[in-house]
């Protein structure tokens, strides 16, 4: 068995195929590429128990992934992050089966370490010597640190008012980054511009090349097998540029192709913020495609974008599994990320906390069952927004009496 069974590049929306072995981004028709496998070579060299004594990385599942050759993948440990119980936000909710998979314990401190080490390792692997891209923070930090592993360049545009320790981490793995007075659809444009300068660098903006979302599908391959091989009822996830809630619905058809997994499907859900919900609008018209969001601005940065370019990929697992969109207010966000840390000691990312909201939200609507095993995704953590918690504490001179 070869490490990688990767077969060919698919296009969602016109069936068109391409050669997974250059360096590609987007489909003639605009949409975004995805991945295809033997399967069937998969599901006869390899089983859940096989993967079970490999060591404790999303490389675990290297037949899955797209990288051939071992020696081009570049790792700094991403993967298997703990899934926790939350029995008490969970009896504060009305939620029995309240888990969260945590991805703030992660290198670069978010779930955009799992897409920027697949990434980067393909790009590697394909001979590009520099990456490119827009960022609202979290994805600039990881594909830098993962392009400096590599030996490559990379030329990321971030917002001003992305979190400040997102800038650092990029300027400390050597990325060329320009902070630009506009939102991340303008950031990219800039990107775009530049490339036609920038000879042997790739474009891997969200979903415009296509093996980000190889590497975020881990978290669903590693969910389902913490959970010993079986699905939750329902899997909340914060969605910007929803590239992980993609991932997560292709990794769930590919275990149930293998027949790692039966029949079920959990229903997914995509949870927003008021302040940016474009998706939700979509949904809630019953569209296919999203509109863009006039004005975008919320606490959790990374839900900042406008106009997903995987809306379309989004609707369609939503759709297909029973599944919701819902906005919560910041507000609610910041309540739920304080209150999940004093309550189970857990400090959440924004974007995380916007999950908890959510899952109260749907619980006292009824769309969530008490009986329901409900899994919250917290994609960071809350250290890398150090702003959303007040700290102001008294102030004693060293001869003072501590009340």
């Amino acid at each position: 068995m070869p490490y990688s069974a990767l077969r060919i590049l698919r296009c969602p929306a016109c069936g068109a195929e391409y050669d997974p072995d250059r360096v590609t981004n987007l489909c003639g028709c605009g949409s975004p590429l995805l991945a295809g496998y033997d399967l069937n070579a998969v599901a006869a060299a390899v089983t859940p128990e096989v993967i079970a004594n490999r060591p404790p990385t999303l490389w675990r599942y290297h037949e899955l992934l797209p990288v051939r050759d071992p020696a081009h993948v570049l790792t700094l440990g991403e993967g298997m992050t703990p899934l926790v119980s939350l029995p008490r936000l969970g009896r504060e909710y009305g939620i029995e089966r309240l888990l969260m998979k945590d991805e703030g314990l992660i290198p670069t401190g978010s779930f955009k370490a799992r897409g920027a080490a697949v990434g980067a390792s393909r790009a590697h692997e394909l001979g590009v010597t520099g990456i490119a891209m827009p960022t609202n923070g979290n994805a600039g930090a990881a594909w830098a640190a993962y392009a400096a592993r590599g030996g490559m360049a990379s030329l990321v545009t971030m917002p001003l008012d992305a979190p400040v320790i997102t800038r650092r981490e990029c300027l400390a793995a050597g990325a060329e980054l320009y902070l630009v007075n506009g939102h991340i659809g303008q950031c990219g444009q800039l990107i775009a511009d530049a490339l036609a300068q920038r000879p042997g660098f790739q474009d891997v903006s969200t979903l415009k090349e296509p093996y980000r979302v190889e590497g975020k599908k881990t978290m669903g391959l590693e969910l389902v097998e913490q959970l010993g091989w079986r699905v939750p009822d329902v899997i909340l996830y914060p969605t910007g540029g929803g590239v992980g809630l993609i991932g997560i619905h292709k990794a769930l058809g590919e275990l149930r192709e293998l027949g790692w997994i039966g029949p079920r499907v959990p229903r997914l859900v995509a949870v927003q913020a008021t302040g940016c919900a474009p998706i939700v609008a979509a949904f809630d018209k019953g569209a296919t495609h999203a509109d863009p969001w006039p004005d975008p601005h919320t606490v959790a940065f990374g839900l900042t974008v406008p106009k997903p370019l995987g809306d379309a990929l989004i609707l369609d697992a939503l759709y297909a599994t029973g599944g919701t969109a819902i906005a919560v207010d910041d507000a609610d966000t910041l309540a739920e990320q304080i209150r999940c840390a004093r309550l189970e000691g857990a400090f959440l990312c924004p974007e995380g906390a916007a999950t908890l909201a959510a899952a109260r939200r749907l619980r006292e609507s009824g769309w969530l069952a008490a009986g329901d095993e409900v899994v919250v995704l917290n994609t960071g953590a809350g250290l890398l927004y150090p702003e959303t918690v007040p700290a102001d504490a008294p102030t004693l001179e060293p001869d003072a009496v501590i009340p």
